[in-house]
C-alpha cells in the first residue's frame, strides 16, 4: 500500500528502470530489486504492477541507509486492489465488480496519474464502502420500497455480496433479494462470479481441479459444470496475458506503443481479443490481437476491437501483420516498420 502521505514518492517499475539508467526491458531480464537487501516494494505481493518507494530506493542505489516507512494504517492510506479486496473480505475478481459502484468508483486515485495507472482507494473509503453493504446487520433481501431494477453495473457487485453470505444461493433467492430477472440476470451473474472465483482458487492450489475448487468453495452440485466452463475460460485469458502484456511493454520500451496494462476480452464465440494503442506516427491508432488470427491493424483507438474481431485479410482498412498466432516482439515490430514504410 501507500502510506498516508507518501503519494509522491510511488514509483513505478519504468521509474525505478529509469533512475537505474536501465531500459526497461533489461530491468526486467536483470532483475535488480530482487537483489538482497533492496526495498521491498509497496505494492501488494500479487499485484501485476509493481511499485517502490523512491526515498527507500534512492537510499539504497545510493548505498546510504533505507529509511523506514510508517508501520500504523491510516485513513489516508491507498490500498491498490489486492489490498482493498483484503479488506473488504472478498477476492480480488469480486473486486473488480465492486469498483464500479460510485461509493468507490468517485474516489479512485490512479498512480501514477493517468490511463495507465493502477487503480488505489483510500482506506476510509474501503471502510465505509464495508459498512454500507448489504446483508452486514442490515437484514438481507429486497429493501422495502426497492424498485424492480438494479442498475446493469451494480448486478455482479450486488449478487457478488450474496454470494459472499451464502455460497450454495439460489438463482430464486437472488431474483427475489435485489429484484432482479431470474433468467439471464441471476442466472448468468452466479455462473460468472462462481467460474472466477474457482478460477482464484486452481491459481492458487496448484493441482485443483474444478469439481474440487467448486466442492471447496461450497457451491451446489448443479452448479459445478456451468461454473467450471467459465473457469475454464477465465484461467485460458489469464494465461494468455503475459505473451500479450510482454509485446505491450516491449513495443511501449521501443517507443511504438503507448505503455498499457492489456485487457483479454472473450468474444461472443469464445475467441480471445486484445488491443494495443499506438504510439502518435504510426501507422494505425491501435493494434488488436485475436487467438485465430494474430495481430492486425485496427482504424479506431477508442474502439479498437469493435463488435466483430473475425478480420483476416487487408480490408476495411485494417491490416494482417506478421505470421503465426503468436509472433515474436522482433517479429512484429518489423512489420509494423514495413507497414509505416507503406504509408
Amino acid at each position: 500500500m501507500i502510506r498516508a502521505g507518501r503519494l509522491t514518492y510511488a514509483q513505478t517499475m519504468a521509474g525505478l528502470a529509469a533512475h537505474l539508467g536501465m531500459p526497461l526491458g533489461t530491468f526486467r531480464n536483470k532483475k535488480p530489486h530482487t537483489q538482497e537487501g533492496h526495498p521491498a516494494p509497496i505494492s501488494s505481493p500479487t499485484s501485476r504492477s509493481l511499485l517502490w518507494d523512491s526515498q527507500q530506493t534512492t537510499a539504497f542505489h545510493a548505498g546510504k541507509p533505507v529509511p523506514a516507512l510508517p508501520a500504523a494504517d491510516d485513513d489516508k492510506d491507498l490500498l491498490d486492489r489486492h489490498e482493498a479486496a483484503a479488506a473488504l473480505g472478498v477476492s480480488a475478481g469480486s473486486w473488480n465488480k465492486y469498483k464500479s459502484d460510485s461509493q468507490l468508483s468517485r474516489h479512485v486515485v490512479m498512480v501514477p496519474a493517468g490511463d495507465g495507472g493502477t487503480e488505489h482507494w483510500p482506506r476510509s473509503v474501503v471502510r465505509a464502502f464495508k459498512e454500507s453493504r448489504p446483508g452486514r446487520g442490515a437484514g438481507g433481501g429486497r429493501r422495502v420500497g426497492s424498485g424492480d431494477m438494479v442498475p446493469r453495473d451494480k448486478v455482479l457487485p450486488r449478487i457478488a455480496e450474496l454470494l459472499d453470505d451464502n455460497p450454495a444461493i439460489t438463482l430464486t433467492e437472488v431474483a427475489d433479494t435485489l429484484g432482479i430477472a431470474k433468467f439471464p440476470t441471476a442466472q448468468a451473474g452466479l455462473a460468472q462470479l462462481r467460474g472466477r472465483r474457482i478460477a482464484d482458487l486452481i491459481e492458487s492450489e496448484s493441482g485443483l481441479t474444478a469439481t474440487q475448487a467448486a466442492e471447496r468453495l461450497g457451491y451446489p452440485k448443479v452448479t459445478h459444470r456451468g461454473a467450471a466452463a467459465i473457469a475454464e475460460a477465465e484461467l485460458h485469458s489469464r494465461r494468455t496475458l503475459p505473451y500479450l502484456q510482454n509485446m505491450a511493454d516491449t513495443l511501449a520500451e521501443a517507443g511504438i506503443a503507448d505503455q498499457t496494462e492489456v485487457n483479454v476480452r472473450q468474444l461472443a464465440d469464445g475467441r480471445l481479443a486484445a488491443a494495443l494503442p499506438l504510439a502518435a506516427g504510426q501507422a494505425a491508432p491501435a493494434l488488436v490481437w485475436d487467438e485465430r488470427s494474430g495481430w492486425r491493424t485496427a482504424i479506431s483507438r477508442r474502439h479498437p476491437i469493435g463488435r466483430d474481431s473475425t478480420t483476416t485479410s487487408d480490408a476495411g482498412g485494417t491490416h494482417n501483420l506478421a505470421a503465426g498466432i503468436r509472433p515474436s516482439p522482433d517479429e512484429l515490430r518489423a512489420a509494423l516498420t514495413s507497414k509505416s514504410a507503406e504509408r
